[in-house]
């Protein structure tokens, strides 16, 4: 057993991991979508799930971009999420039918939760899973642990970081 912080079991992902991983959710979302397998738009939850959404919509070649903005954590801590912003009304057409809907992660699902109450027919997409969450989104690429801790590369700065196991 060690000493660690729960945040400490750490997955780091580096801006060439979310940038290959991105592209395979694009991929897997390739001809998928309602209209003839084509999706409308891609509606990126702030602030996580920008680089991912950048990055389906260059790929799957979709030019309808737009934000939605859901407040849920406070640094590491989770609290109940709240809308901030919503996408333009006739972007999601009432219900999201034919819209992607991405984001970096899901966590506990509660983030999803919220958006998905308000765009049921929308499609949702992570590029991370944890098992809380997984019933909230339709597509994801890797599965972590519920107890891992995400480092995403918007978040970190380069340093130098103690062995695993401490000093010799």
């Amino acid at each position: 057993m060690t000493d660690r912080l729960p945040h400490e079991k750490g997955f780091h992902v580096s801006w060439d991991q979310i940038h290959r991983d991105a592209r395979a959710l694009a991929w897997r979302l390739d001809g998928q979508g309602p209209d003839n397998g084509a999706w409308r738009a891609v509606v990126a939850i702030t602030r996580g799930g920008m680089a991912p959404a950048m990055i389906v919509a260059r790929e799957l070649d979709i030019r309808v971009v737009d934000t939605i903005s859901v407040k849920s954590y406070n640094h590491q801590e989770q609290t109940a999420p709240r809308l901030i912003k919503a996408p333009q009304a006739d972007i999601m057409s009432g219900d999201g039918t034919g819209v992607l809907v991405v984001d970096d992660l899901v966590d506990t699902g509660k983030t999803l939760e919220l958006v998905r109450k308000l765009y049921p027919k929308a499609h949702f997409a992570t590029v991370y899973a944890k098992p809380s969450g997984k019933p909230m989104v339709d597509t994801y690429i890797t599965e972590v642990s519920q107890d891992t801790w995400i480092f995403f590369p918007w978040d970190m700065a380069l340093q130098y970081v103690e062995p695993f196991r401490g000093r010799d």
